[in-house]
């Protein structure tokens, strides 16, 4: 089974805010296949269902995002998937609105809840996919603005980076994160990687 671990925060008021974006990409992915009603367990509302003949687990972690890895690793206990079948998705303020990265493993970057994760899992080789929230404005504390929603002009962007984030986990599921990095990596307007004109996973902790 792979599991789809999309980070965010269980508060109602959180619901569409920049540090959910993990959570709304779930959401795309349910509104695309029969994921049919949540159940809890593991600290999480779970999913499943198939996609492509591939059994797969959407995790949305009831732990508030600096707890992420408690749920994680007790699904992790109890399903023993291999890692190279666990997908976190998660927000990133150090790639441009919109911006895809996927990576095999590596740093948490700062990410708190990708941080857990790691912390919880006992090694960096996670694969995750960061979708990108652009930088908070320099009068803004990060926390409030990670905590706050998109702006009318973001709007359009992130719906169409939701959509493209529900492509690339689709394509995680059948062909695996290498695929993925190659596909989804490069900017579709200029074909340069995060890597060439950004600190990609080197951005503030939150």
């Amino acid at each position: 089974m792979r599991l789809v671990v999309g980070l965010g925060n269980p508060d109602e008021r959180y619901s569409q805010t920049r540090h959910n974006v993990g959570w709304m990409v779930l959401a795309e992915l349910r509104r695309r296949h029969d994921f049919g009603r949540p159940r809890s367990g593991f600290h999480s509302r779970l999913w499943s269902g198939s996609v492509g003949g591939q059994s797969v687990m959407l995790v949305e972690p009831q732990t508030y995002m600096n707890r992420s890895g408690l749920a994680v690793a007790e699904l992790v206990a109890f399903y023993r998937p291999p890692v190279s079948e666990l997908l976190a998705v998660l927000d990133d303020m150090a790639l441009p609105p919109g911006r895809l990265r996927a990576r095999s493993e590596g740093s948490p970057g700062g990410h708190n809840g990708l941080g857990d994760i790691v912390r919880a899992l006992g090694g960096w080789e996670v694969s995750r996919l960061r979708v990108g929230i652009g930088q908070a404005p320099p009068e803004m504390d990060w926390a409030d603005y990670v905590l706050s929603g998109f702006s009318p002009q973001e709007q359009p962007v992130m719906e169409q980076a939701i959509r493209r984030s529900a492509d690339a986990v689709t394509d995680w599921i059948a062909q695996g994160i290498t695929y993925v990095m190659d596909k989804y990596n490069q900017d579709p307007q200029t074909g340069s990687s995060p890597g060439q004109d950004g600190p990609g996973e080197n951005g503030k902790g939150k």
